[in-house]
């Protein structure tokens, strides 16, 4: 069994024999959340999340959030340090409309994802309100990550960037990253956003948490990305149909075709299995 550091959003379940009942922790009110394929999937909308967001800076409190897609949420089944790194998390956003879907065929209320993207998005407009500073850690290259600073910049003129960096496409050494722990903290951030993809982000952000004297990590996958204009988002018909998939494909095939042929099956059966045990159960 998996154990994890007590942390200040920690679940509790209410119902201790059902590892996939809703449970909730105690924030600044109360967070639902369902378990997917044993990932605790938090049961928020764009303003709860960023609201917790507010409350985790307010307080100093440390956490950090994940926008899982499908593919997240599945490799976690055989990979023991992802999991670990979800469980661990302050919220698993539902990144992507088939955890919506589950979500809801589990019996939950959920009114629509939390997407990646797009949160970040939304909780840049605050920081540039509320003067929180942020971090970027992530992107293609420097070259692209300067160019994400610059649409940012453009789009809110009053948002405090404190640093940033683009690492090496391989794994960090340790003097590296106590080399770039001692920077994120010397720079004050609130928010330390992360875009190196899944599971890398998941694993880092759970790797460097005690590390981090950042309120907020979060990790965002191709946001930065998208943000940067480096590649093109879906349009907003194919994200609400769970279709984002095909367009990402379409993009990046080489890189994407074998994991959507791997995972999006895999995650179809499993969920519905899942929803036609526990419609059994009750």
């Amino acid at each position: 069994m998996r154990t994890a550091p007590w942390h200040p959003l920690m679940e509790t379940s209410t119902t201790a024999s059902s590892p996939s009942a809703t449970e909730t922790a105690s924030v600044d009110g109360r967070v639902a959340r369902c378990r997917i394929l044993g990932v605790p999937i938090a049961l928020v909308d764009y303003e709860r999340a960023m609201d917790i967001m507010d409350h985790l800076i307010d307080t100093r409190q440390r956490g950090y959030v994940c926008a899982a897609a499908v593919h997240a949420v599945v490799a976690a089944d055989s990979d023991p340090e992802l999991a670990a790194a979800l469980d661990r998390a302050t919220l698993v956003v539902p990144d992507g409309m088939p955890l919506v879907w589950a979500a809801r065929a589990l019996g939950h209320q959920l009114a629509g994802r939390v997407y990646g993207p797009e949160l970040m998005a939304r909780y840049l407009a605050r920081c540039a309100r509320d003067r929180r500073r942020i971090w970027l850690y992530g992107g293609h290259d420097e070259q692209w990550l300067e160019r994400l600073e610059k649409q940012l910049r453009k789009r809110h003129p009053e948002l405090e960037i404190a640093g940033s960096w683009s690492p090496p496409h391989r794994p960090l050494t340790a003097t590296e990253e106590r080399e770039l722990a001692a920077r994120i903290n010397h720079d004050q951030p609130d928010v330390v956003w992360v875009g190196i993809g899944a599971p890398k982000q998941e694993k880092w952000m759970a790797r460097m948490r005690d590390r981090l004297e950042a309120p907020v990590l979060c990790g965002v996958g191709a946001a930065f990305d998208f943000h940067a204009g480096r590649i093109s988002q879906a349009p907003r018909w194919m994200q609400e149909t769970g279709l984002e998939w095909l367009w990402r494909a379409l993009q990046e095939p080489v890189r994407l075709v074998p994991r959507y042929l791997a995972t999006n099956p895999r995650f179809i059966w499993r969920a519905l299995r899942q929803v036609l045990r526990e419609r059994r159960g009750r």
